[in-house]
């Protein structure tokens, strides 16, 4: 080392010189931001020379280790450190599968209140007493069409109830047992009911064919019967009362089997294929609202009060009195009543005088205004004698 740098000591001593001056400027010159260079000054928006030259040394490995630095993080986090990856995969799946699961329950019990919502104000609003009950299963049989629900003769069941829906009629009960009871359907081919078209007002009998169909059978053939016509119970066969929803006409076809006579095809009033809630009709007494009820006790309590001869006039005479007109004006004073006013306002003129009297003439100082009767005097009848032809 010695021997090379008395060897080359005018260089190095240059080198040196020249690095040192190099420095001293760097540190007194400043770079504007509009790229000149400018000896130090009191300018404070310059960068001294020498840190433009630090950062150009510095920054581009600084650069690369960074980027080297979050190339190897996300590596590792994304590839290599995976080991609780696939199990928080599945505890994700699960509580997602939950999720579904809770989101059907709710979606389940928002319809179920609905339905019972509408069930309730429709059960509140019937004539007729009725009981709730559930739909739990069927009979499993293509052929028949009934299903079971969870109210039974204790509940006050008792066979050939009718089923209905606040949309419409559904069955009848067919067997009643303890805490169940088997409904047969409309739709069932061995049941029926007496109907009515809602328009024309004609009568059938509503059956269900093999397929679940509903159609009203034995009907002759009428022009006046369309599709969309609402179809109601006729009342006639005991079991549903007169009025309910059957369903509205979808076509009419031809009997087969009998000429001049159709069936008519029905679109049911109640969902017979999804039924959840139904409602058993356990009497058909009317009842009514508590207070229309106590209105109706405190009637009969004041009716009870009055002898029965005398509750029968009162009735025929009000009877009479809306029949009959008004004897008295409220618009008039007392002594201007109909009753109490003697003057005739629109007094006969008298009959005209003739214009030859005769003796059956009403004389004008005849006061009854009754013709008096001629008197008859007898007249000899000229006497009729028989001519004879030569």
């Amino acid at each position: 080392m010695e021997s090379l740098f008395v060897r080359y000591r005018n260089l190095v001593v240059l080198l040196a010189l020249l690095t040192v001056q190099l420095f001293g400027l760097a540190l007194q010159v400043r770079r504007t931001p509009g790229g000149t260079s400018m000896l130090d000054s009191s300018d404070p928006s310059g960068v001294r020379l020498i840190r433009l030259w630090a950062n150009a040394l510095i920054s581009p490995p600084e650069r690369l280790v960074h980027s080297s630095k979050i190339g190897i993080s996300a590596t590792w986090s994304n590839y290599i450190d995976l080991v609780h990856v696939r199990q928080q995969n599945k505890d994700l799946e699960s509580a997602v599968d939950r999720l579904r699961l809770e989101q059907a329950a709710l979606l389940e019990d928002a319809r179920q209140g609905e339905r019972l919502q509408a069930i309730l104000g429709f059960q509140q609003k019937y004539i007729y007493s009725t009981i709730a009950a559930q739909v739990y299963g069927s009979s499993g049989s293509d052929r028949s069409r009934d299903f079971f629900i969870d109210k039974g003769r204790r509940d006050g069941l008792k066979p050939d109830m009718a089923v209905i829906t606040a949309a419409g009629i559904v069955g009848k009960v067919r067997d009643v047992f303890p805490h169940t009871a088997q409904v047969l359907a409309v739709n069932d081919t061995t049941s029926g009911a007496g109907v009515i078209l809602e328009t024309t007002r004609i009568r059938g009998v509503l059956r269900g064919d093999a397929s679940g169909q509903l159609e009203v059978v034995g009907v002759t053939a009428d022009q006046r019967i369309q599709p969309g016509e609402h179809v109601l119970t006729a009342g006639g066969d005991l079991i549903f009362p007169r009025g309910l929803p059957v369903g509205v006409v979808k076509r009419v076809v031809r009997d087969p089997d009998r000429d001049g006579l159709v069936d008519i095809i029905l679109t049911p009033a109640a969902p017979l294929d999804g039924l959840d809630e139904v409602l058993v009709i356990t009497s058909t007494e009317p009842r009514f609202p508590p207070q229309d009820e106590q209105d109706l006790a405190a009637s009969k309590a004041d009716e009870g009060a009055v002898p029965p001869a005398i509750k029968d006039q009162m009735k025929a005479s009000e009877i009479m009195a809306e029949k009959l007109p008004g004897l008295t004006d409220p618009n008039l004073p007392p002594d201007k009543q109909p009753l109490n006013d003697n003057s005739n306002p629109n007094p006969a003129p008298p009959p005209p005088q003739p214009l030859h009297p005769d003796e059956f003439s009403p004389t004008a100082n005849d006061d009854s205004g009754t013709t008096p009767e001629p008197e008859s005097s007898p007249k000899q009848k000229p006497q009729m004698t028989p001519q004879r032809n030569p």
